[in-house]
């Protein structure tokens, strides 16, 4: 019998994959919705009121909300995929052993890979669409078409961290190294790639070190289309690093994986 092809091996996922979101749903409601909502109203809404909206100061846009908005939406695209890369994919190699049952099968290793980032994307598009319908009443997003970018710009970034971390986490051995992650790297991502504050603020040095990060790029995309302030040069490089790291997240899933299942 012929190996099925990427996208048959794939399709031949989805029960289960759509099983374990009708069992898990419920449960990333408040992480995926409620409380990023709640976020961005404190941050952007509440404290926003007592910062003027200098375009010039606060990378043009022209108020706190609209500056705050389009980078905290590409910062949880980031969370979100971590999190579905992290404890799920160490639990299917370890825990649950779901991965040894796949590879005992017709699919190949990249066909879980595939499978496994496919459900990723899932989770970050909707989350993502979900964050920017509700805040559309707000008057944050100055043209019709600049919203649909900033989507596309933040999946693609939550997808950028899906695959380095779907890599790691495939490497790791123990639990350990993800209170590492998140403390060292998520959070400080978080703090301070410009979702919060513009990156000039952190000193020539800092802002130099916050544009060698993925997220910083995600956040710059994203703002610049909602906000119509796009410098399209500077948008291309943004897109190119992105699409870069993807292919490298996406090679270094696969060999990570491979690794653990097959060699």
């Amino acid at each position: 019998m012929a190996a099925p092809t990427l996208s048959e091996a794939v399709g031949r996922q989805y029960d289960y994959w759509w099983t374990v979101y009708k069992r898990t749903w419920k449960a990333s409601i408040v992480s995926s919705f409620i409380s990023p909502i709640f976020y961005v109203l404190a941050m952007g809404v509440l404290l926003g009121g007592f910062i003027d909206g200098d375009p010039d100061q606060l990378e043009g846009a022209t108020s706190y909300l609209a500056f705050i908005v389009p980078g905290l939406v590409a910062a949880h695209a980031m969370q979100t995929a971590v999190s579905e890369t992290t404890y799920p994919v160490m639990a299917m190699i370890k825990w649950q052993r779901i991965y040894d049952s796949m590879v005992a099968t017709p699919l190949q290793v990249r066909d879980i890979v595939a499978a496994h980032l496919l459900f990723v994307l899932f989770r970050v598009a909707t989350t993502c669409a979900v964050f920017m319908l509700v805040l559309t009443p707000f008057g944050v997003f100055e043209t019709w078409w600049g919203p649909i970018l900033a989507f596309l710009s933040q999946v693609l970034v939550g997808m950028v961290f899906g695959s380095l971390i779907y890599g790691w986490s495939a490497r790791l051995r123990s639990e350990a190294g993800f209170g590492v992650l998140f403390r060292v790297g998520i959070f400080p991502l978080f703090l301070f790639s410009g979702a919060f504050f513009p990156i000039a603020n952190l000193g020539d040095a800092g802002a130099w070190a916050a544009r060698l990060t993925p997220l910083w790029h995600g956040v710059n995309l994203s703002r610049m289309f909602a906000v119509d302030a796009v410098d399209w040069s500077l948008a291309l490089v943004n897109v190119l690093v992105l699409l870069a790291l993807l292919v490298v997240g996406w090679f270094w899933s696969v060999s990570g994986l491979t690794k653990r299942l097959v060699s």
